[in-house]
Order: structure tokens, then sequence, then C-alpha cells
């Protein structure tokens, strides 16, 4: 605080110590001069305005030339030594450096498997701004393929297979062996329900793999968590049960029985009785577009939407009694067999069938298909088990002669191929995901006590769901799952409000069933020779070309300047712009093709006439 001056003293008013050892705040504008102070040695404390020294440069040519820089209206940098462009890398809370400084590199085969946009078609006479939009598109996913690539090394799980000691055969080992092995969580998936009373079953397992239903012929039908041997409901429809399916989620159950088909909840309370599907033979349900297919023994292939309750289509297939149907889990296409040794592959959105394949020589008795849409298994009387390339050609790729014929056929996630003959299981391997599996010899081997009704592999678990006319068969089958699932979409472990938020999400996603066909990668391609006939066809009959550019017209203008002259003068301005670009464009395309006509491929004899050439 500062003191009152005495009355009549000239003085200035003495400051307080606080006062005088207070600094002159610093301004942004304002530059402190500091001197470097030499490695090791500590700041000294402030030098006082009186001790400064104020320092004066020389005047030589490097004033003139910052002079001139300083009038100059380009900015010039100064360049910095080489030892300051170079920046120290990066050093950690304790210290050290690190070693590996950046982002873990990713090699490209790991980034190529997450790759979803295909290159090596380009759109031909694309705008500019279609152009940068489809580069920053193909910049996004690129970005995001080396992230997917990078965040996979930290997947725990990894698929093993079954090997044996040197020289022994897998197939024989039994699964008695398998569970002694195995931890007690894993040998605690390996059980058999005795139900001879009202076999044979047909099962299935929920898109998660954790729960599982089953329905026997003699009207017994159940869903239970198979992990924890939970029992979720079970009942008694007095009727013969011919299929069984999950929809969705677990909480909804489609039950095929001798007359209609009908909706159960997970309490086995019955919610639906679709009469207009009768007398149904197999059940197929597509997750993503909500839809259940029915096989009818009148030759019908129904598609019933779930989530709005209504039929979309009814495709007659003419070809008799329909009691062989498989999906393919890669393009949502129904594979039908048939009894003259054909298998027909089918959409909601088109009334005759995609395709014919003919397979065998007798009536096709089971198919099944891989999860990647690659390969399709079948078998027939003829007790041939042949495995089909999908991808186009639909040739045989393997084949191999069975004793009895397999009565029943199920892929796995990774590719195993399990066969149902008589009362014998037989599992065949390859060499991973999306490999062709080899017939050869087989993987595992098991006997049951009853014929083979039914087959499925629990998805994200290395087991194998039999149903027989003894009752439900749970086998271990080693490297048959997937080790990592993906949480946001199949989630074992999810919660009830979970299940309902994912759920309706799943609503919202839904795709819808005209999209189902062949090829899903060709839904992003533009079909040019259906474009341009349907150009034509409006031409027609308008008998004008409505996308045709109309002819350049001048905007009046004030003060005189739209005269006849200048409109008719500004008209021709463009139509001569627009006659130069057709000129330029067509004197391009003659110089390419001298270029290519001068370019001849060596090896091709001389010609007479090439002295004429000039």
């Amino acid at each position: 605080m500062e003191t009152a001056p005495k009355p009549g003293g000239d003085a200035p008013p003495k400051k307080n110590k606080l006062q005088a050892k207070r600094k002159k705040p610093r301004r942004y504008w304002e530059e402190e001069e500091t001197a470097p102070t030499p490695a090791g040695a500590s700041p000294g404390p402030p030098h006082s305005k009186k001790r400064k020294q104020e320092f004066r440069p020389q005047r030589s040519k490097n004033t003139l030339i910052q002079k001139k820089s300083w009038i100059s209206k380009k900015p010039q940098v100064s360049k910095k030594p080489r030892e300051q462009r170079n920046p120290e890398p990066q050093r950690t809370l304790s210290g050290a450096q690190d070693p590996f400084p950046g982002p873990a590199p990713v090699p490209e085969e790991a980034a190529l498997k997450f790759r979803r946009i295909d290159k090596s078609k380009k759109l031909l006479h694309s705008k500019s701004k279609t152009r940068s939009r489809l580069e920053v598109a193909e910049a996004e996913e690129k970005e995001t393929s080396v992230r997917a690539a990078r965040s996979e090394l930290l997947l725990a799980e990894e698929p093993g297979f079954l090997e044996g000691e040197d020289g022994e055969d897998t197939a024989k080992i039994r699964q008695a062996d398998i569970v002694e092995a195995v931890d007690i969580a894993s040998a605690a998936k390996h059980f058999d329900l005795n139900l001879r009373q009202f076999g044979p079953y047909r099962l299935n397992y929920s898109q998660t793999g954790r729960h599982l239903a089953f329905g026997g012929r003699r009207g017994h039908v159940a869903a239970l968590d198979w992990v924890t041997k939970k029992l979720m409901c079970e009942i008694n429809v007095m009727e013969a049960v011919r299929d069984i399916r999950f929809l969705h989620s677990e909480a909804l159950i489609a039950v095929a029985q001798n007359r209609w088909l009908h909706i159960y909840d997970n309490q086995g309370i019955e919610l639906h009785c679709i009469r207009r599907c009768d007398r149904i033979t197999r059940l197929e349900f597509l997750p993503f577009h909500f839809l259940l297919a029915t096989a009818s023994e009148t030759g019908f292939l129904t598609y019933l939407d779930v989530s709005v309750g209504k039929i979309v289509t009814a495709l007659n297939a003419r070809a008799g009694r329909l009691d062989v149907m498989t999906q393919n889990p890669y393009n949502a296409v129904i594979h039908l067999g048939h009894s003259n040794g054909t298998v027909s592959l089918w959409s909601p959105a088109v009334k005759e069938p995609l395709a014919k394949i003919l397979c065998h020589r007798g009536a096709v008795r089971t198919v099944a298909v891989d999860s990647t849409g690659t390969y399709m298994a079948t078998s027939a009387l003829d007790h041939q088990l042949k495995i089909f390339d999908l991808r186009g050609t639909f040739q045989p790729l393997s084949a191999r002669t069975l004793p009895k014929g397999a009565g029943y056929l199920a892929f796995s996630q990774r590719g195993l191929l399990a066969a149902g003959m008589g009362d014998v299981v037989n599992v065949w391997a390859g060499q991973g995901k999306g490999s062709l599996p080899s017939l050869e010899q087989p993987y595992l081997t098991h006997r049951l006590s009853g014929h083979v009704h039914s087959l499925q592999f629990c998805p994200f678990e290395d087991v194998l769901g039999v149903g027989h006319s003894g009752g439900i068969t749970s086998m271990l089958v080693p490297g048959a799952a997937e080790p990592n699932f993906d949480g946001l979409e199949n989630n074992p472990y999810r919660s009830r409000k979970q299940r309902q938020e994912w759920e309706v999400k799943a609503l919202l996603e839904k795709v819808p069933a005209e999209l189902i066909c062949l090829d899903p990668r060709a839904l992003a391609e533009v079909d040019v020779v259906t474009l341009e006939q349907e150009k034509k066809e409006r031409m027609e009959r308008l008998g004008y070309d409505p996308e045709a550019k109309a002819p350049f017209q001048p905007k009046p203008k004030q003060k005189g300047r739209s005269s006849t002259a200048s409109l008719v003068k500004r008209k021709r301005k463009v139509m001569d712009e627009e006659h130069r670009d057709k000129v330029r464009q067509s004197l391009e395309q003659q110089q390419e093709q001298q270029k290519q006509e001068k370019t001849k491929p060596t090896g091709t004899w001389p010609s007479a006439l090439d002295r004429f050439v000039r």
C-alpha cells in the first residue's frame, strides 16, 4: 500500500518491499532476451536493467538481406540446422527411449483379409466429385483394414486341432479319450441325453451357440441352456415334429408340426399358428433378412417375414416333395435337393431358380454349404459324397464313395465336414477356414446308440450336436469352431437388456428380401446394358431425349448490353468452345490409335506395306 505524503513535502511516495519485488507483467508481444546457458549449468538469477548490455549488430551484408526480406511480400523462413530438423525420439515418463517408435507395422497379407473394396474395377468417365468421394472411401477403408489387422494380434484364443502321436490315426481316438485329456470345463460339453421314448430328434443351436432346441417325432419339444444345463421349457405338442428352428433370438422357436407351423416362446407358450404354411418338412431361418424359409410336401418354398408376420412370397419348385433344404450363409440363397439328382438355388425376388446343378444320378439325400459360401457338399442314393465349387463354375472338386451313403451333412465355421451314415458320424478336416476338406481319411469317427437324424456344429464351440433315434449327443470336435466371437453381433454372455437392444438394432438394419442374389458384390455395380435399354425405350415413348443438354440461352443484361447482336455473339462463342472440345477429344483419340498401331508386338514378321508407313 502507498503511504500518504507529508503535507508540504515534494518527495515522491515510498513503496513497500512487496511492490519493490514485483516484476513488470510480461506481454505476449514483448520478447524476452535470454542468453543460452551451457549444458549442465543452472540458470542464474535474472539480470537487472542496469547490468543489461545492449546488443548492437554491425552493419554488414546480412543486415541488408534482412531488410530486403522484411520489405518483400513473401515470408522467408530461416533455415534450421540439421540437428534441429530431425526431432529427438519421444521418451517415456521414466526417461527411457522407445526402441521402436511409431505404430507397429502391419503386413499387407493381414490387411488384405479385411479389405472390402475391389480396386481392380474402376468407374469409367466418373466425375471429379464422384472420384474424390471414392478416393476418400478407399482411404477410410484402408485405414480400417489396417486397424482391424493390428487389433487381430490381441485375440487371445487360437484354433487347435487334434494331433496324434507318431503314426497314430486320429480317427481311432474315442470321445472318452478326448474327455480325459481336456480340462473340466471342456469335458462338461460332452454329454448324452437318453430319450428313446420320443425319438428320433431334430436339433438346432441359437446364433450365439448358447442355447439348444430339439424336437422329437412323437411331439417332445424342449429348449435349454446346454452350457449350464438349465432347462428353459419342455412341452409335448401331441403331434409329430418334423423340424425345429430358433428365430432371430433364443426367445422364439419355430416348430414344423404335422399340419401347420407353430411359433413358441422360451417358456413353451404358443404365440402363433400359421395355417398358410402347412405340411412342412424343413425350416431355415435367414438372420439378416428376418425370413423363415419353409419347404413343404406340396413342393412350395415359402418365405415368411417374422418381423411383420407376413408371407413375402411362395414359389412352386415343380419338383414334387421337398425334403432336402439348406441355406448359403454367405448370400442367403436357399438350396433345394430334388429326386432327379439336381440341386436348385432360389431367391425370393425371382420366381424361377437362379441356377440348377446336376449333382448325382440318384435322388439327393442331403445338402450342406460352408460359412464362406465357397463349397457345397451333397450326398445321394448312389452313395456318392461330392464337394462342388460355388464360385460361378459349379464343378465337382472331389468325390468319395461311402459304404452306406451319407444321410446328413454339416459344415463347421472353420470348414470341417461332418457326415451321418446310419449310426456312425465321420468328420473330415481341411487346412483351415475356407479350405477344401480332404475326403481321403476321416479326422474323427464316433458310433452312436441310434441312427442319425440331424447334425449341426455349435457356433463358437468345438462341439457337434447329433440328434438320433436314441436322443441327443454332444460330441467334442477340436478345431471346429471360430475361437473369437464378435461381442456386438453374437455375444453368448449377453444379458436380457443387451439382447433387447441388439434386437432393435437388428430390426433397423434388416436387409430387404429383394437384395438376395448369387453374388452380393454385384449390388454395388451399375447394370449399364439395362440402363441404356431403359433410356432408349424412354426416348421412343416420349419422342425426345429428356436427359439431353438444353441449348445455351444467354441471360439478359441491362444498360443496352442485351442487344440481338450481342446475344448472337455470346451464343456463337459458347458453340465454338464446345466444338473445340470435341475436336480436341477426337485428336487425342487419333493420336492414341496411331501410337497403338506403331507399337507392334515383338516377334512378328515385317510386312511389305511397312515401307509406306511414315
